[in-house]
């Protein structure tokens, strides 16, 4: 339990309060803010109009028989992020003068979902946005989708033989497949594959910088990076490829520093060995035409702007300038053409375009301690802690709470050994949570706590039961601790009265969000509301859009939730575009290889066993079949919404 703010703390609270204190107003630019009502406010289309109540969509959505967890996709946001990322580059092309221009690609890996990668085809249609592919599955999606004979597709990953000759035989379709050479070894393929098909596709190659990155993923970089040729192999390539008669067909350099850059100084570093690099290619004789500076372009997931894994110290704007400004003062001082500037730019245009909306199923948390009645007798310890509950004061928090511990720790070997009865156990207990109280009332703000005291207030922090799993709809929160900004989504005009953490539904002690967004650093509780009997508590958790849905699990056998996308309407607030129903239980246990029907016939012979030997009766039976046959029907996740 949390100390209650006074009431007029409570008084003055506003909705612009919560939106300070949860850092909507940092991250949620220009998409997400609060309303007057103290519901979370989403503006798909930015600062261009056009608002929608996330709370009143919620609800209409549910009454369209959309139950929670619900992940909430909007069209108008990825197309919003779309014309941002092109207009950054069109403005740096025109204040640089740069000679040429800017054609992006979307990596498929990011977000595979169909409704998704065509809606970024279409939506991209007048910039010939592409797309590009790390796998045959990836490349079956791009070419199918990918109809403008302008729109390049990048094609990295490893590439056997037909993969190659895939991408061969499409550059006759009609696209524009660039197979990127990674590995040296697909060098032999990459020509044996041309002459056997009298045609060769267009040829990127990716150079392994020397220029180190930083944040989580720096280590993916550098002379130890999975993908990519040192300065030898790039060399040695150019000369195979001239061997061969396809060096005219090299139009590519591609390079990638890691995904989330969070400081741009890297990205400048990177920018000028690699533009030097192109350079260099244009000089053996190589025609080139395009630099793909790769991903990496970041999101600022807690607001601080600064250069820390959760966040970026520069904007889009800053980025497309330091491009743009940086290839072109490598190229024109040497004579060699600009070159189309490209990048893979996936977490920056997918990750706000998604909001997961999930329900909280109940609070527990220690309890309002009461102070048993003292009776003749009590043990030493139990009187002790008496004295020391008596004794606090503004003047000795630290030294109550120093006893407070010894007086428990005692309490607690006294048992063990059997010198104290479960009964004073209990008592001990009860007294230490009342000196934890009493000294938490009397706290200070955290700076001024010395270290013994600030996890005190934590001690009286609550559990809140998410109906979701981490690891099916927010696996990296789990895998590599990334930060997704979570909140309610409504009662944003009342004050947080309550600080907690959320333990989702599976059956895994790191089934749990325990980490939420602090400016420039992170924190293990967050403020949060009292639930109220019989009314729903509603979270959001934001900016989850890229790789979130495709590398989620079936922990549990927990699936997939319901998804909806939503398009601002010119006739209404809004219409569903598309509706994904999640997995139900039938599915899960399919995709582990178990038959519905055959567990199901198992079931009914065990129940006629049980009706037979008078153990159920034949009512029971029937009863228990429809559950089963229902179950099977049913989402994975629990239904009954409402807490209390």
């Amino acid at each position: 339990m949390v100390v209650a703010p006074s009431q007029v703390e409570q008084q003055n609270w506003t909705p612009a309060a919560s939106a300070q204190l949860y850092g909507l107003d940092q991250w949620g630019d220009p998409y997400f803010s609060v309303n007057a009502r103290g519901h979370v406010l989403v503006q798909p289309r930015g600062d261009r109009g056009g608002s929608l109540d996330l709370v009143e969509l919620v609800e209409g959505l549910q009454s369209r028989d959309l139950q929670l967890p619900l992940l909430i996709r909007f069209e108008d946001i990825l197309e919003d992020r779309l014309e941002r990322l092109h207009g950054a580059f069109e403005r740096a092309i025109a204040q640089y003068g740069y000679g040429g221009h800017y054609q992006g690609v979307f990596p498929v890996k990011c977000n595979q979902q169909r409704h998704v990668v065509e809606q970024l085809v279409e939506s991209g249609r007048r910039w010939h946005f592409g797309l590009e592919a790390g796998s045959k599955a990836e490349l079956l999606i791009a070419l199918s989708l990918l109809d403008d004979p302008k729109a390049l597709l990048i094609c990295n990953g490893y590439k056997d033989q037909r993969y190659i000759e895939t991408a061969i035989l499409a550059r006759q379709l009609g696209r524009q497949p660039v197979v990127v050479i990674e590995q040296a070894d697909e060098v032999p393929r990459i020509i044996e594959a041309s002459r056997n098909l009298g045609a060769a596709p267009l040829i990127g190659v990716r150079a392994k910088l020397s220029t180190r990155s930083t944040g989580r993923w720096g280590s993916s970089v550098g002379e130890k990076a999975k993908f990519g040729l040192s300065i030898p192999d790039l060399l040695a390539t150019v000369e195979a490829l001239r061997d061969a008669d396809l060096l005219g067909d090299l139009r590519l350099l591609h390079f990638h520093i890691g995904s989330q850059i969070c400081d741009i100084a890297v990205l400048k570093d990177a920018l000028q060995e690699a533009g030097q690099l192109y350079v260099q290619l244009a000089s053996l004789g190589a025609p080139m035409g395009f630099l793909d500076v790769g991903g990496g372009l970041g999101v600022d997931y807690d607001g601080s702007r600064s250069a820390t894994a959760a966040s970026t110290n520069y904007s889009l704007q800053n980025y497309a300038n330091d491009v743009v400004a940086t290839i072109r003062e490598c190229c024109e001082p040497q004579g060699v053409a600009v070159p189309t500037l490209v990048s893979e730019s996936g977490r920056a245009i997918a990750s706000h375009f998604s909001v997961l909306v999930f329900n909280v199923l109940g609070q527990s948390g220690v309890n309002q301690p009461t102070i048993p009645e003292a009776v003749d007798g009590e043990a030493l310890i139990v009187r002790n802690l008496r004295e020391t509950l008596s004794g606090i004061g503004p003047d000795n928090l630290q030294e109550a709470w120093n006893d407070a511990l010894k007086f428990k720790d005692d309490a607690l070997a006294a048992f063990r050994l059997g010198y104290l009865s479960l009964t004073e156990r209990g008592k001990a207990e009860q007294l230490y949570w009342a000196c934890c109280s009493a000294i938490a009332d009397l706290l200070p703000g955290d700076e001024e706590l010395p270290d013994e005291l600030k996890g005190l207030k934590a001690a009286f922090a609550s559990t809140y039961y998410a109906n979701l799993s981490v690891f099916r709809s927010a696996p990296d929160t789990w895998a590599i601790d990334q930060l997704f900004p979570v909140m309610p989504i409504h009662r944003l005009q009342e004050q947080p009265r309550e600080l907690g953490s959320f333990a989702d539904l599976t059956c895994d002690s790191d089934g749990k969000l325990a980490r939420f967004i602090a400016s420039g650093s992170a924190k293990p509780l967050l403020e949060l509301h009292e639930l109220k009997d019989g009314e729903p508590y509603w979270i959001g958790l934001f900016l989850g859009g890229a790789y979130q849905e495709v590398m989620g699990n079936l922990h549990n056998l927990f699936g997939s939730t319901n998804a909806v996308s939503i398009r601002l309407s010119p006739g209404g607030p809004y219409r569903v575009e598309h509706v994904v129903r999640g997995q139900t239980n039938s599915d899960v246990l399919e995709a582990m290889e178990h038959n519905p029907e055959a567990l199901l016939e198992r079931l009914r012979q065990a129940s006629e066993e049980a009706i037979g030997s008078g153990d159920l009766s034949i009512s029971a039976a029937r009863r228990l079949m429809q559950h089963l046959e229902g179950s099977l029907r049913q989402t994975t996740y629990l239904e009954d919404s409402s807490p209390g």
